[in-house]
């Protein structure tokens, strides 16, 4: 569509606030509306289901709306960036869930856009789109974390399929996955140009993944090995060892998604309570209501001050992402300062609720405080996920400041 502006947008915002009108199941109307928390990430287990997750899902990719700006012939709906921001805000103000969550829809399938020969955008575009395929990430290594271009995953050449054999590490859901995008070497003389871009089915014999329980309690990630995977010829994405040139546009898109994500979940400190208003619940306050514990008080006040200034820089790179070829090297920016701001927010939460900040299970603790704990341990990671904020600084002062290399 074209982008249309002022009574032309009206019409498209009139349109979709009557199709959510019919659309948007019942089920999901109340607040607390129960349903499967892994349906959001859809794939291969829920084909069938009428989980009211599933269903809203499927009604928002029959439109293509859960990739609204990809093209039509792969299964999206051809917005034009104007339009996809008012069926956004329309989807908010009509306080509708997320349709789908996906690694495929933020990362994987923009890279296939730009780097994939038709028939694999064929394949893959309309199922990541349906929400069929659950994919998982196989990037970083034991002995390839910061200097991911050191991997030493094997990729061979046995004439009609590609052989692999190796070991990857925090594989987000990879024992949830139907597939892996992951890097792979294909050439052991060269570091950075023996690197390539392959696509894994997961149910593929050989390939076996084992969670990683992590000191929250939690265990979104995984070790995955592979061993005489065999992988078809033609899901090799690029050319032959051009895979580190599409591992760093995909790092890219990873870490503008993952800085979207923080501020008001679980990754951001374990609540979407107000941070203000949960100091007020456990601290004293002074005669005017506020708190009164003033070096609290300044630092909750300026981690709010720098959350929002946060989200309006982060407003700015998404509408010129939009408007140009997709995100820069200011994601890096955005992924360390959300990091860090996330972090500091999980203490204050924690140190504001005081003992009641310290439950880890049973009774003494209500699910928000309990929450709040975890949250606060799992944000530990948000400066190692997509990228560690030493990288990613690295990335910044060589490619945004243009600094000299250190001699």
């Amino acid at each position: 569509m074209a982008d249309f502006g002022g009574g032309e947008l009206d019409g498209f915002r009139t349109e979709v606030r009557g199709w959510i009108a019919e659309a948007y199941p019942a089920a999901l109307r109340e607040a607390k509306a129960k349903t499967d928390p892994e349906a959001i990430w859809a794939g291969r287990a829920f084909a069938g289901s009428d989980d009211p997750q599933i269903v809203w899902m499927r009604h928002c990719a029959e439109k293509g709306y859960t990739a609204p700006t990809w093209p039509k012939a792969y299964g999206g709906a051809g917005l034009s960036a104007a339009e996809a921001r008012a069926l956004d805000q329309e989807l908010s103000a009509a306080q509708c869930r997320t349709p789908l969550a996906s690694f495929g829809l933020w990362m994987l399938g923009p890279v296939l856009l730009e780097y994939a020969n038709e028939e694999q955008k064929k394949t893959h575009l309309p199922r990541i789109v349906r929400g069929e395929i659950r994919w998982c990430q196989g990037y970083s290594e034991p002995g390839a974390g910061s200097d991911l271009a050191s991997l030493q995953t094997r990729c061979e050449d046995k004439g009609d399929h590609w052989l692999i054999n190796g070991q990857k590490i925090w594989t987000s859901y990879a024992n949830k996955a139907d597939w892996c995008f992951c890097l792979v070497r294909t050439d052991t003389a060269k570091k950075h140009e023996g690197i390539s871009f392959v696509l894994i089915d997961m149910k593929t014999p050989g390939v076996e993944a084992r969670p990683i329980k992590l000191i929250s309690g939690e265990s979104p990630f995984c070790e995955t090995f592979f061993t005489d995977v065999k992988v078809p010829k033609e899901n090799m994405v690029g050319r032959l060892n051009g895979g580190w040139e599409i591992a760093k546009r995909l790092l890219q898109y990873e870490r503008q998604n993952i800085s979207g994500g923080f501020g008001g979940g679980g990754v951001a400190g374990g609540s979407a309570a107000d941070l203000s208003e949960v100091a007020k619940t456990y601290t004293p306050l002074d005669a005017s209501g506020a708190l009164a514990d003033r070096d609290l008080r300044a630092r909750i006040a300026q981690n709010k001050m720098d959350f929002r200034a946060f989200y309006l820089t982060l407003g700015r790179v998404a509408a010129e992402s939009s408007a140009g070829n997709g995100p820069s090297a200011a994601t890096s920016i955005i992924k360390y300062a959300a990091a860090t701001l996330a972090q500091q927010r999980g203490e204050l939460m924690v140190e504001a609720m005081g003992q009641q900040g310290l439950g880890w299970e049973g009774e003494g603790f209500t699910p928000a405080e309990l929450l709040a704990t975890h949250g606060w341990l799992r944000s530990k990671g948000n400066s190692i996920e997509g990228g560690t904020s030493e990288v990613n600084l690295n990335v910044v002062a060589k490619r945004v400041l243009n600094l000299p290399d250190p001699k």
